[in-house]
């Protein structure tokens, strides 16, 4: 098997707030708009992003919804400057986001920060 990720699905506390956040804040297009179930089109090349709610996922996966901290993933964003790193980590801080890393240079000679969506999910924003 050679798997192929379509879809990468967040369990989301509230779902207005995270479909605001993605969709008016980072500018993404909504694809579906259900009751418990969102998805965004990001684009050519890059899997869909859904956002579900916890506890819905959870029940879905047939797991207990319980658990917080560090969920051991991190999305990465991978820009094409410096200055559009720190765009985006604006961008993501006027939208209701932590700055959880300020752009920085790093190892590699490139630019990178992190920032987190409201509910705690770490995105990286990195230039080649």
């Amino acid at each position: 098997m050679n798997p192929e990720i379509t879809a990468i699905t967040l369990g989301v506390s509230d779902l207005n707030r995270a479909k605001q956040f993605y969709g008016e804040g980072l500018g993404c297009p909504i694809d579906k708009d259900y009751p418990v179930f969102v998805s965004f089109n990001l684009g050519d090349g890059s899997s869909e992003l859904a956002l579900y709610t916890w506890d819905a996922l959870a029940a879905d996966a047939g797991v207990p919804s319980e658990g917080s901290g560090f969920r051991g993933v991190t999305l990465n964003y991978i820009v094409t400057s410096t200055e559009r790193v720190d765009e985006v980590l604006a961008q993501a801080d006027r939208a209701g986001g932590e700055i959880v890393k300020p752009g920085q240079g790093s190892q590699w000679g490139g630019h990178f920060g992190y920032f987190s969506d409201p509910d705690g999910y770490l995105w990286k924003v990195a230039s080649s």
